[in-house]
């Protein structure tokens, strides 16, 4: 097939005299090729028909088994036909089946995107949306691998958003998260609503699990759960989700701690989240505008619910959480070992892996960059990293160092003990005998 370019050129060598071969060699074509564009015969851009391809036969039963199976792939049932008799090749079928469009629609499976879409309505009040998003290439000096996990609800009725940094999506972790959002946004709707996540439901059937509705309790709460592919009915979240990954996350830099990177998202939402201007109920204004109109209750004391983390120990002994560091007893430097806080305590507890608590500690606001220690962990680190300084220089690799004499007395003393005493009852063996019967003999036995 020549294309438009292709065709233009021909037609305008040979009105220059060239002869078909000589265009069809310019062009890098078929002499017949060019013949037929050159005649009229052919259209550039449009295929030639490739003939009969024998397909009518076999399109009733690609037709059955495709209504079987609507996912089944083309050349499974390529290699199926051919078994019957197909002859020609795999493009040649794959496009009879689109040109009949024998592969029926799958609406299950078919995107949300293009479909109707209906207008919900979000009373002031009367729902918070959450959703977890992956962040990708969080800083290696976080230690969180491939991706950081960020904690976002939105008031669906003004848009305003915030967000929680989290290094675990566990249920602990979401209920903080859960609390720290629902006071930095300024209280409690009537609705929290969910995606089918682990830690709030079933995600099977929807049901809510027994520890989390402990949780909407506490809270007074109402959870409601979105039903199965359907995204537009979280739509606050999802956009809210867009913008942080999109608008925050992208341009963070590398050498930045969790805390900072946690302070700048906080001042992000303010600055440019609660500054967008939307229309609602027919008044347009900011997020922030919108947002005092919102009935929100004052939340309880948080959740007790218990987080565990675990934490490498430093040289120092000293355990980094939440943006402080604290003491441990010296003996656990380089250890590993778990920071311990229920959620609403003022204190945290350092155990040991196997559960037992070594140290205790009052927590320092979050990301405040405080050391903390123990008056104890302080006099018993002193005093191990001066046992275990010492002023005397390294030894060599290459050095001669001979047995000394204790070495040699004690080797003196095996040596005895191998000749002369044989047995642990002190029996001396004569071994000249054994000599004498062997004397003269050329064989075992």
């Amino acid at each position: 097939m020549l294309t438009q370019e292709d065709d233009v050129d021909a037609h305008a060598l040979r009105k220059r005299g060239w002869t078909i071969s000589a265009i069809a060699r310019h062009l890098g074509h078929d002499r017949k090729t060019i013949r037929a564009y050159l005649s009229g015969g052919r259209v550039a851009g449009v295929r030639a028909a490739a003939g009969a391809s024998g397909f009518e036969v076999y399109a009733d039963y690609c037709r059955e088994r495709l209504l079987e199976d609507p996912h089944l792939w083309a050349m499974t049932l390529f290699d199926e036909i051919v078994v019957l008799g197909f002859a020609q090749s795999y493009p040649t079928f794959t496009r009879q089946l689109r040109q009949r469009t024998l592969r029926p629609h799958c609406e299950r499976c078919h995107a949300a995107k293009g479909r109707p879409v209906a207008i919900i309505d979000h009373p002031a009040g009367e729902e918070t949306q959450w959703d977890w998003v992956d962040l990708p290439d969080p800083p290696a000096a976080w230690g969180w691998g491939a991706n950081a996990s960020l904690f976002v609800g939105a008031l669906a009725h003004s848009g305003r958003w915030r967000g929680c940094l989290a290094e675990s999506k566990d249920q602990p972790h979401t209920i903080d998260a859960l609390d720290q959002i629902t006071r930095a946004l300024g209280g409690l709707t009537r609705v929290w609503r969910f995606d089918r996540m682990a830690t709030v439901c079933y995600p099977p059937t929807g049901r809510v699990t027994a520890s989390f509705a402990g949780v909407a309790k506490h809270y007074a709460v109402s959870v409601a759960i979105c039903p199965p592919r359907r995204g537009n009915r979280k739509g606050v979240v999802e956009k809210a989700n867009d913008s942080a990954a999109q608008r925050w996350w992208r341009t963070l830099p590398d050498d930045i701690t969790i805390a900072e990177a946690q302070a700048s998202l906080d001042r992000f939402c303010v600055r440019f989240g609660d500054a967008r201007r939307r229309v609602v109920d027919g008044e347009r204004a900011t997020v922030a505008v919108h947002a005092e109109s919102e009935r929100l209750r004052v939340p309880p004391a948080p959740f007790p619910a218990t987080l565990t983390v675990e934490r490498k120990v430093t040289a120092q002994a000293l355990v980094a959480f939440r943006g402080n560091r604290y003491s441990t007893p010296p003996e656990l430097a380089q250890a590993t070992v778990n920071v311990i806080w229920r959620l609403g305590s003022p204190f945290a507890d350092i155990a040991t892996p196997s559960g037992i608590v070594v140290a205790r500690h009052v927590l320092a606001p979050a990301g405040a960059g405080v050391m903390v220690r123990d008056h104890g962990h302080v006099a018993a680190l002193d005093l191990a990293a001066m046992a275990a300084a010492t002023s005397a220089p390294a030894h060599r690799r290459k050095q001669r160092i001979p047995p000394g004499p204790a070495a040699r007395a004690a080797a003196a003393a095996i040596t005895g003990n191998n000749t002369n005493k044989n047995c642990a009852d002190g029996t001396v063996v004569d071994l000249s005998a054994y000599a004498k019967a062997a004397n003269g003999r050329n064989t075992l036995t």
